[in-house]
């Protein structure tokens, strides 16, 4: 009886390699899944399902995990305000996550022998595929076959074709990642230091010229309507913001960070709804939370950030982290009104029942009704005595 392996796959040259590979030279009954975070439709899934049977597959899974994106680690950036570097919204990051997570449950689930990904040995992925494994799968083999033999993309596709394989072999100038969380573009450009991607390359074109008007209405921390229009979940909600601001070309940069494995990275990227939700939640935050809220959350969502960039999703920590976050969104509710215009937005303001910038309690810069003047002298006294003394103490020494 052959043994089982469980293999992530999407259809493009490497994973289609590893299908062939491990069935036809390791002999395994293999077993493909393909993880959906948003960036495939109907008719795409439909056209890897049936490449992956031609392969040869004993069964082939499509997980729906849009939701669980969202419930697993989206809601947390948000919650975070998460930006890698103060640029990224780590969208592949996360998506590469929750994917081996999706993985690893399905390999459970088969009881299977082994658990392959296609990664190569350059990038991050293969790090965050063979964490969660290890973690999840104690004792499963992990099988990277492209990554183990080093392969060229010539020696894939002279393999493939060999063994009959038939699929468009043509690279493509751009490697597109979408998700529901940003898409990332990679190309010649991004491998220097400098230089912009052309227009030609960024998947969403700039076809909104006027200006709009977008609400976005959220409720303890997450996203549930839209210009007025609710819906039953937030990814739902991101989707439209993403539908709305997309042609605008909002969201458009590129990331220089530091890899897992040591090196500098450099990646395009677009991410309309990511860039406009957090930036939006963000200015609703800074409304209704007080100062050490804010500089705490700072604080833990840059580490949350990082270390989940790093692989480290199931890192107890991060629960921990997750509650923090989770406690402090109880009053983050109203709505925020922003801009849009091409390639770049605007927050026009919030409102909220619980804005601590309410009139009642005084005008900045203008008049005050929780205290007095002479409230203040006392305060400004007291506030600096110990700075006071420590620059007498200087003075007094000089003599």
């Amino acid at each position: 009886m052959s043994k089982k392996v469980v293999l992530g796959f999407s259809g493009g040259l490497d994973t289609t390699y590893c299908a062939k590979h491990l069935s036809e030279d390791l002999g395994y009954e293999v077993h493909s899944i393909i993880v959906n975070t948003g960036g495939f439709d109907a008719a795409e899934l439909q056209r890897i399902e049936a490449h992956a049977y031609r392969l040869g597959v004993k069964t082939h899974t499509t997980v729906n995990a849009v939701r669980s994106y969202y419930d697993r680690i989206i809601k947390y950036l948000i919650f975070g305000n998460c930006l890698k570097n103060n640029t990224y919204p780590l969208s592949v990051s996360a998506e590469r996550l929750v994917q081996a997570l999706h993985i690893a449950e399905h390999t459970q689930q088969l009881k299977a022998d082994a658990v392959a990904h296609g990664s190569t040995g350059a990038g991050n992925d293969q790090v965050r595929f063979d964490m969660i494994f290890h973690i999840m799968l104690p004792g499963v083999e992990i099988i990277t076959p492209i990554r183990d033999h080093q392969l060229s993309r010539e020696t894939e596709i002279a393999y493939l074709k060999e063994k009959g394989v038939e699929m468009n072999f043509e690279k493509a100038a751009y490697s597109i990642n979408k998700g529901l969380w940003g898409t990332s573009v990679g190309g010649k450009e991004t491998l220097n230091s400098r230089g912009l991607l052309p227009e030609a390359a960024w998947p969403t074109p700039c076809t909104k010229q006027d200006a709009e008007s977008l609400s976005l209405g959220f409720e303890q921390g997450e996203l549930y309507t839209v210009n007025g229009k609710r819906f039953s979940h937030p990814s739902e909600a991101i989707e439209e913001v993403q539908r709305i601001a997309g042609p605008f070309a909002i969201g458009r940069d590129i990331h220089v960070g530091d890899t897992i494995i040591g090196i500098k990275g450099r990646v395009g990227f677009e991410a309309a709804a990511p860039m406009i939700i957090l930036k939006a939640h963000h200015a609703l935050e800074k409304h209704v939370l007080t100062k050490w809220q804010l500089q705490w959350k700072d604080t833990l969502a840059q580490f949350y950030g990082n270390w989940l960039h790093e692989g480290q999703l199931l890192d107890p920590v991060m629960r921990d982290i997750e509650a923090h976050f989770t406690s402090s969104q109880q009053n983050v509710t109203g709505a925020v009104f922003v801009q849009l215009l091409p390639y770049r937005f605007m927050i026009e303001g919030i409102e909220s029942a619980f804005d601590l910038m309410s009139s009642q309690f005084g005008k900045y810069g203008e008049m005050n009704t929780g205290y007095t003047g002479q409230d203040v002298r006392g305060f400004s006294t007291i506030f600096g005595n110990q700075v006071r003394i420590w620059n007498a103490v200087q003075e007094s020494g000089k003599g």
